[in-house]
């Protein structure tokens, strides 16, 4: 089978069924695992997908997705070329193993994807390591800087960090939005964790929460409780949101005991992007 991949967290549950070799081409962003992505075809980035270089591929499926405002005029290209194409629109925690699913249907290999499936909703299990008792911090995710975007409460992220035992700061009825100076939200948060989409991790710059003007009050800023964890693992609904999972814990438990972590960098691995 010739498989076409147009966002990260598709390519990623690709290899992670172990089905990399049906790669024709991926997306300008997928990054990871970049052994297996070495000399791919790219198709352009995210709302650019050239649907002409997908369809000259003659791919036998291509996987796309509506995570990003705008997916659905890509989605429009490609069905104008008549292309096979499986759409994943996750917004849950819970559509992450759905989506591994469905593409393991897909792809013929079932029996693989159940058992990736299973093992993450292991993970994602509230049970799998319950946070201390106490207040729980409230925590802004942010996608992005100027302005300043963060995750809402129709996010697979409001799961991560429930599961970690804190409050989502943005917990609205949003995927995601753009915070004023003056919004209540970010003027909550106890923590901001900083997961730039399209940025290198190496390139984040935690400066830019810490002087951003009109946050002097944020609690966050106060304590100097701003970190940052690799966009791969908070903003790819995929098998690496274990990670991303395990480092928001980690950050949780420290404001939680009264010892939180130095503002920073928070990778319990070296990050692979």
């Amino acid at each position: 089978m010739r498989v076409v991949s147009l966002t990260c967290s598709n390519t990623e549950i690709v290899a992670a069924l172990g089905c990399g070799g049906s790669l024709v081409g991926v997306d300008d962003h997928s990054d990871h695992p970049a052994p297996l992505l070495a000399g791919l075809p790219r198709v352009g980035k995210d709302l650019d997908v050239d649907a002409a270089r997908v369809a000259a591929l003659q791919p036998d499926l291509v996987l796309a997705s509506l995570t990003v405002p705008g997916h659905e005029r890509v989605v429009e290209r490609l069905l104008a070329h008549k292309l096979n194409l499986l759409v994943l629109a996750p917004t849950a925690l819970a559509h992450v193993a759905r989506d591994v699913r469905q593409v393991g249907g897909a792809l013929g290999v079932g029996a693989a994807a159940e058992a990736l499936a299973t093992k993450l909703e292991a993970a994602f299990s509230p049970d799998a390591a319950a946070p201390a008792p106490g207040r729980a911090p409230r925590v802004l995710v942010e996608w992005w800087p100027r302005p300043c975007i963060a995750a809402g409460g129709r996010s697979w992220v409001d799961g991560m960090l429930r599961l970690a035992g804190a409050e989502n700061a943005l917990a609205e009825d949003v995927e995601s939005r753009p915070l004023g100076p003056g919004d209540p939200p970010g003027r909550g948060a106890d923590a901001v964790v900083v997961s730039w989409c399209g940025v290198p991790f190496s390139h984040y710059k935690l400066d830019k929460v810490l002087g951003r003007p009109g946050w002097e009050g944020v609690p966050a800023v106060q304590c100097g409780q701003v970190y940052a964890v690799p966009e791969a693992w908070l903003g790819r609904p995929g098998p690496r949101l274990v990670a991303g999972l395990a480092a928001l814990r980690a950050i949780v438990a420290g404001i939680r005991s009264g010892a939180p972590l130095p503002p920073g960098p928070v990778l319990l691995d070296a990050p692979s992007d």
